[in-house]
């Protein structure tokens, strides 16, 4: 619309004055003639949609030349005008539907800031009653940069739909710049997860660049949603002077492309298409079936980027530090005032393994929404995970989903009231999109806080067919807490509950398996001997992941790795778990009451170098390691240090990782440290041959952002004569494809987010039939 009217050339006079010039959405009222001209135009051309011009229809923008006033008239009078053109274009065999656009206004919450999420809401909701009432089909938001606007346009829809006593569709599209995310930050992935939980007609991205450079992000979508997936772009980018030079031919041929492999629904052209693109548009359409939706059943979350908590992530960390009620240092910053320092706790969280952040701002001496509000402006800004929610306020739990681009999870809700706490927070959930944890607690005079394997799994049962039959929860975004009590305080009414809690995770992951489970692990240890509480609770952690736990609530910087605790502490541990002995609680006291912390560096200094280095790699520990690998090349070369007790710590790694003795966090730990030690070799390499032997191309893939086993071959590959390109992480389809263009390579090696094979569809590259590709058996090896 905004190009078309461009074309008119016209002029001050035709916007009502100098003062109204470019402001398109004017001229609704000033030359309607010209607008239904434009609508004319594409109809004849084949279009079965029109949008309104709307695009700047909201308040916010039209304030900029003083007409926020006449935002609801524009509105009503561009959907009529919509609609009269296209029920005169209507035919029972080819009706044509008009959709309300709604554009990003210019205004970015998570970025510029200048306007906060009810005022933006409002002014959505303006808009959205009198494109309705106008009569359009469906409400459009689209152009979305930021999806914090998007989800305040949908609360702005809501009130409007609540307003006005009936609802029509809704249909979302966001703007990838090419940079390969939306302007705040998120990619297709998480954009989608942002938005997953809305029943929308469609979701789409258009705008910003030409069909080429949407190739990986359309691939993305339509691997991924459960609605029907729109690609309209522009014919292009633009040159230096404003023009866009992707002719209607070529924008058909690349959209067809799309078509073709069954990626969309819903086509059509932004910026710079004119009539003609849309008419070989419609015909391509005409011959061309619709892309099936996915149906995934998975729990996701998101922040600027998305998680799967599943199998491949089991168990999440959730990092516990950011919690007032859980870390004395982050309740003495954050009553200091120190909100800097205090969301630098957080990064460094995340920097030590954490998946997700567990944000709990509820000092009883201070002021939980302002701190909350203080704490999220800035902690989003240095992490791009998915933010937990811990408050038990529900107004604090909204203004804060009012602050997250992502998909949260909600920390928690039960039902120790009754349906109390549901009904105030399910709603929530719903409208803003965010997982729920909900605690194994009810009502019961007897024992409210589950504590037997029996009580855990009767209220997960009761709480799940309330919040999916009654509040309308996903089953997998609930996220069951089965409660952890102190398992050494010596009350009677705690003996036994760790192996109870250990118990209950699997029951409930046996009766329901496609909800989650999570832990506050710490829990567990309160009141042993300082010594021993990471111990304990490293144990306990361990158990509770083979019993199926997908979810922990720990300090990442603290974990201790189950096959590095030595034997008699870990039976120390198990004894106590499981109320094994005559006195398990006092015989582990008596070991740790007057223990220092155990340190495994100095252990480590007392055994034969080889096994120092190994063993550097197996805890996934840096300290030492340096000295001992300049040790090492005192009387070896660096390549053997690296295939030698380098690589024996990282089968050790590998042995212990598929016999699930460690985590997925503890094998970057590893992955780290080996990363370390090959970095301090490489400089004491030398080439073995002057002359290349080959070149050869490296990628992470899109999707996975591990490289230390491409980067192992990449040294060992450089440093034996291969000239070596490598790519980095998350690599794209077209990164490659163009690498390859480039650098003709005699091998391309893959480092694979999953299973890749001889056309399996999935999201990398494709290789022929016959290729001669072995089966590839997960995302945990290089290949070539």
């Amino acid at each position: 619309m905004g190009t078309s009217i461009q074309g008119k050339e016209l002029g001050p006079e035709d916007f009502g004055g100098a003062d109204y010039e470019g402001c398109n959405e004017y001229l609704t009222l000033t030359r309607p003639d010209v607008i239904s001209d434009i609508h004319q135009g594409f109809l004849d051309a084949g279009a079965d949609i029109l949008e309104t011009n709307t695009f700047g229809s909201t308040s916010v923008v039209l304030a900029e030349y003083d007409l926020a006033h006449e935002a609801l008239r524009l509105n009503l009078s561009a959907a009529k005008l919509a609609r009269e053109a296209a029920d005169a274009a209507s035919t029972t065999d080819r009706p044509r539907f008009v959709a309300g656009s709604m554009g990003p206004t210019t205004k970015t919450i998570s970025v510029t800031g200048g306007i906060t999420f009810d005022e933006l809401a409002e002014s959505y909701r303006e808009q959205a009653m009198g494109l309705v009432e106008g009569g359009v089909d469906l409400l459009l938001l689209e152009t979305t940069q930021d999806t914090i606007n998007a989800k305040a346009g949908l609360i702005g829809i809501d009130m409007a739909f609540a307003e006005l006593g009936y609802e029509i569709p809704v249909a979302i599209q966001g703007t990838i710049e090419p940079m390969g995310t939306l302007l705040a930050g998120q990619d297709a992935e998480a954009f989608y997860t942002s938005l997953a939980h809305r029943d929308l007609l469609w979701i789409g991205f258009n705008c910003a660049t030409g069909p080429d450079f949407m190739t990986d992000h359309v691939r993305t979508l339509a691997g991924l949603s459960r609605f029907p997936v729109a690609c309209v772009p522009n014919a292009g980018l633009p040159d230096e002077d404003g023009k866009y030079n992707e002719t209607p031919e070529m924008l058909a041929a690349a959209i067809g492309r799309f078509v073709n492999n069954g990626w969309l629904n819903v086509i059509g052209g932004c910026c710079g298409t004119g009539p003609e693109h849309i008419r070989l548009l419609a015909q391509r359409a005409a011959t061309s079936n619709p892309r099936t939706p996915v149906k995934l059943q998975e729990t996701r979350v998101s922040g600027i980027e998305a998680l799967v908590v599943d199998e491949d992530t089991r168990p999440a960390i959730v990092g516990e530090r950011t919690n007032v009620l859980g870390s004395r240092r982050f309740r003495r910053l954050i009553g200091q005032g120190k909100f800097e320092e205090a969301a630098e706790v957080g990064r460094r969280q995340v920097r030590n393994g954490a998946h997700i952040l567990d944000v709990c701002l509820q000092d009883p001496d201070r002021d939980e929404m302002a701190d909350v509000i203080e704490f999220l402006d800035l902690v989003t800004k240095k992490v791009k995970s998915p933010i937990m929610i811990d408050s038990t306020d529900a107004a604090v739990i909204e203004e804060s989903l009012k602050r997250l681009q992502g998909k949260s999870i909600i920390n928690s809700v039960n039902l120790e009231d009754g349906e109390v706490r549901f009904e105030a927070v399910a709603p929530l959930a719903r409208a803003y999109g965010s997982a729920l944890v909900v605690g194994c607690i009810d009502d019961d005079k007897q024992q409210a806080q589950a504590i037997t394997k029996e009580r855990k799994l009767e209220i997960a049962l009761r709480s799940r067919q309330l919040l999916t039959e009654k509040y309308g929860i996903p089953e997998e975004d609930l996220i069951f807490d089965p409660l952890v009590f102190p398992a050494g305080t010596g009350d009677q009414n705690y003996v036994g509950s760790a192996a109870e809690t250990i118990e209950g995770v699997r029951l409930i992951k046996e009766t329901l398996p496609n909800t989650k489970t999570v832990l506050g692990i710490s829990n567990v240890s309160f009141g042993l001997p300082a010594a021993g509480r990471e111990v304990f609770n490293s144990v306990f952690l361990y158990h509770c992941v083979q019993a199926g736990l997908d979810m922990a609530i720990v300090n990442s910087e603290m974990m201790q790795r189950y096959t590095s605790i030595p034997e008699e502490e870990r039976q120390l541990c198990e004894d106590l778990i499981w109320n094994r002995g005559e006195d398990p609680v006092a015989a582990f006291a008596a070991h740790f009451r007057d223990k220092a912390p155990r340190s495994t560096t100095e252990e480590r200094r007392n055994l034969p170098l080889d096994e120092r280095l190994s063993l550097a790699i197996i805890e996934g520990s840096k300290e030492g390691l340096a000295g001992d690998l300049d040790e090492a090349l005192q009387g070896r070369a660096p390549l053997e240090v690296i295939n030698g007790p380098l690589m024996a710590g990282m089968d050790e790694v590998g042995r212990q990782f598929n016999a699930n003795q460690l985590i997925v966090a503890e094998v970057l730990q590893s992955a780290e440290a080996m990363k370390f030690a090959v970095a301090h070799l490489e400089p004491h390499m030398e080439r073995a041959d002057s002359a290349s032997k080959g070149k050869v191309i490296l990628a992470t893939v899109k999707g996975d952002v591990h490289d230390i086993g491409k980067n192992l071959v990449d040294i060992i590959l450089s440093n034996n004569g291969y000239q070596v390109i490598n790519l980095g992480i998350k690599v794209p389809p077209q990164d490659l494809i163009a690498a390859c263009n480039e650098h003709h390579p005699d091998i391309v090696g893959l480092r694979t987010a999953g299973q890749v094979g001889p056309n399996d569809g999935g999201d990398g590259p494709r290789f022929p039939p016959g290729g001669g590709w072995p089966p590839h058996t997960g995302g945990r090896r290089c290949f070539v």
